[in-house]
């Protein structure tokens, strides 16, 4: 029973290695990168004209509030490759239509919120980190739609 617990000790280890890496390796070769800080006056045909001088753009979202219809105040902008996505880096912490933006690779998160995503447990929805939405801690999360 002993070397039964052992095993498994050392497989859930190497498991979360692997999920680490994993992770790591998706952000590093993304082509979609997360924008926070931008102004509520930004539309998705001026993102995706400021972010089009480093790549092709393939989609730019502004994030909205789904009762209000207003911007949360990031986006997500996805590159034909991820080096444009990596030559748009160059942006972070730039003035964007008078605010300083950020500028990240968008990594997935897992199921979301308490193990559900919105929907129910089966909801499929999908979460990204986000390094400082709106002046959010580094901590929060935030839900793509």
């Amino acid at each position: 029973m002993a070397f039964l617990s052992k095993v498994g000790r050392i497989f859930r280890q190497t498991s979360n290695y692997v999920t680490v890496s994993n992770s790591i390796l998706q952000s590093i070769s993304s082509s979609k990168i997360f924008v926070g800080g931008i102004s509520y006056s930004t539309d998705e045909f001026g993102l995706r004209e400021a972010f089009s001088k480093y790549g092709q753009v393939v989609d730019a979202k502004i994030i909205v509030d789904r009762e209000t219809g207003r911007s949360r105040g990031f986006a997500f902008v996805t590159f034909t490759s991820n080096q444009e996505a990596t030559n748009a880096m160059q942006l972070d912490r730039q003035h964007l239509h008078g605010r300083r933006i950020r500028v990240n690779f968008a990594t997935e998160r897992g199921s979301g919120f308490g193990g559900r995503g919105f929907g129910g447990p089966s909801g499929g929805a999908v979460f990204y980190d986000d390094p400082l939405p709106c002046g959010y801690s580094e901590e929060f999360s935030v839900w793509c739609h």
